[in-house]
């Protein structure tokens, strides 16, 4: 049976629990939770075209593990259940349902992508279980009118565009642009976003080429980008496709002004695999510290990250930002809730909750 949340909200701001009388001391908790267990779910591309995220969700496990061993949430252990979609709507479809019927988890944390997390938004909102700080920039996650169990958690891909814009139209004013770009959601928004930044200079675009994610590469598009005569290359890809246009890029005797977007911004899951010496001079934006920063190195967050990852995901890359990302995510979880009563709230996308509605 579920609480009341208005009742639990109200009890909160007034701070005290008496108020509610009996209902409290039932222990009526949300379905996932027990006097024991925090059931907590998760979806990742462990294996398709954007398997190179599946180490996000690989972090998780390790930190809610780190939890465990620490005791746990004020005496609960964490289950932490993670399944594969291979980067599938479909398929996130289908694991979304198992999870939220069949092992009833309090909430479905940091799936990834956005045609994947689109595909279960008006499930999961019409279930009223949180979609809790989806692993995608898209635009559409800041809706808390209609979709109020949804909650983003990078900056959005639309204001990552303008920023590119902004860069070039700052630097490179007269220069030619080519975009490469996943043809998607999440790649039409950072088009958008970098299109609406240039405002009525989007004729320094001179060539557009999307790709699908069933591609198996990106050479042929790359061709074409540099046959365009563009100066400036902008990168909307992820690591697998990011890596290929990097490689591609050197191969061809191509210099431009290369801009890469963020979600494939990292040196272990594209830099490395693409060439080191064929990634020089590559742009990009971040929102994490970076680890491989050594002006960073003593710093204690840095130095935290880098003994959670010998003691508890030895085998993870350092150098790869989707670790940090995983990292960063999991406590933000366990922050978005009443530890103690565990009653499920509504959220509020890209707004953080009152302190007089959390006491921690």
């Amino acid at each position: 049976m579920r609480v009341n949340r208005r009742a639990v909200l109200i009890s909160i701001a007034v701070g005290s629990f008496a108020v509610a009388g009996p209902a409290l001391a039932q222990k009526k908790y949300d379905p996932g939770v027990s006097d024991t267990e925090i059931k907590i779910g998760n979806i990742m591309p462990y294996s398709g075209p954007a398997s190179a995220y599946g180490t996000v969700g690989r972090a998780q496990a390790a930190y809610f593990r780190m939890i465990n061993e620490q005791g746990g949430v004020n005496g609960r252990k964490i289950t932490f259940i993670s399944y594969d979609d291979a980067y599938s709507p479909p398929k996130t479809v289908e694991q979304a349902r198992k999870l939220v019927e069949s092992d009833e988890v309090l909430l479905i944390l940091s799936s990834l992508g956005t045609a994947t997390n689109s595909a279960i938004q008006k499930y999961m909102n019409a279930k009223k279980v949180p979609q809790l700080f989806v692993s995608t920039g898209a635009t559409k996650w800041g809706d808390p009118k209609n979709f109020p169990w949804t909650m983003g958690f990078q900056p959005n891909y639309q204001s990552e565009g303008r920023i590119y814009a902004k860069y070039i139209m700052e630097h490179h004013p007269k220069g030619k642009v080519a975009v490469l770009f996943q043809n998607d959601d999440y790649g039409k928004d950072v088009l958008k976003g970098l299109k609406d930044g240039l405002g009525n200079k989007t004729d320094m675009i001179i060539a557009e080429m999307p790709y699908e994610t069933a591609d198996p590469t990106v050479d042929s598009q790359i061709v074409r980008l540099k046959a365009s005569g563009a100066d400036i290359f902008v990168n909307i890809t992820t690591p697998k496709f990011a890596a290929q246009a990097i490689k591609k890029v050197a191969e061809l005797g191509w210099k431009p002004v290369h801009i890469l977007n963020n979600v494939a911004g990292s040196i272990g899951s594209v830099l490395k695999p693409a060439g080191l010496e064929n990634s020089k001079g590559v742009l990009s934006t971040a929102y994490l510290q970076d680890p491989t920063d050594k002006a960073q190195a003593n710093d204690p967050g840095v130095k935290e990250w880098v003994a959670f990852m010998d003691k508890y995901f030895p085998d993870g890359d350092k150098t790869n930002s989707s670790n940090v990302s995983g990292y960063v995510i999991a406590p933000d979880c366990l922050a978005r809730y009443d530890i103690d009563q565990f009653k499920r709230r509504s959220y509020r996308s890209n707004l953080l909750i009152k302190t007089d509605e959390l006491p921690l």
